[in-house]
């Protein structure tokens, strides 16, 4: 049986990256992403909703976050939802879904932000798996003197 566990949100981070890192040393941020929502019910009104999700990210793409995102920042992100459940001091059961994001796209400055870091941003952020150290396949491409633009 065939299965998919693919997640995109384009949203703003409702928190500061928290990082923290593991005992052997791997780092790992959360932050929270709202997501707006707007539809017409039945009464033919146009209504705004908004979802918020828990995302959790891994490794380097957990620093570069904590770096260079912060709340109310916009991103674009792809991922897998993860759902995990312990239980706490006094007995109690508890789980949570959340979203483990694998590529982080920064989409630039919230409007009307004074957020602090205020260097330029890298456009897409992945997880080493989905790169290729020292490649650039921009540089490869000769475009010589007729350039459209």
């Amino acid at each position: 049986m065939a299965s998919l566990n693919r997640v995109i949100l384009v949203g703003n981070l409702t928190r500061d990256p928290e990082l923290r890192f593991t005992p052997n040393g791997s780092a790992v941020a959360g932050f929270g992403l709202a997501v707006n929502r707007t539809y017409t019910n039945k009464q033919g009104e146009k209504v705004q909703n908004v979802d918020f999700f828990n995302i959790v990210v891994w490794a380097k793409l957990a620093e570069l976050c904590n770096e260079y995102i912060h709340k109310g920042s916009p991103v674009a992100l792809e991922g897998r939802l993860q759902s995990r459940s312990w239980e706490t001091d006094e007995g109690q059961k508890r789980s949570v879904v959340e979203v483990v994001a694998e590529n982080v796209q920064f989409l630039g400055r919230p409007s009307g932000s004074g957020s602090a870091g205020g260097g330029e941003q890298p456009a897409e952020v992945k997880t080493g798996a989905d790169k290729s150290a020292g490649e650039n396949p921009v540089e490869d491409i000769d475009l010589g003197d007729d350039i459209p633009f």
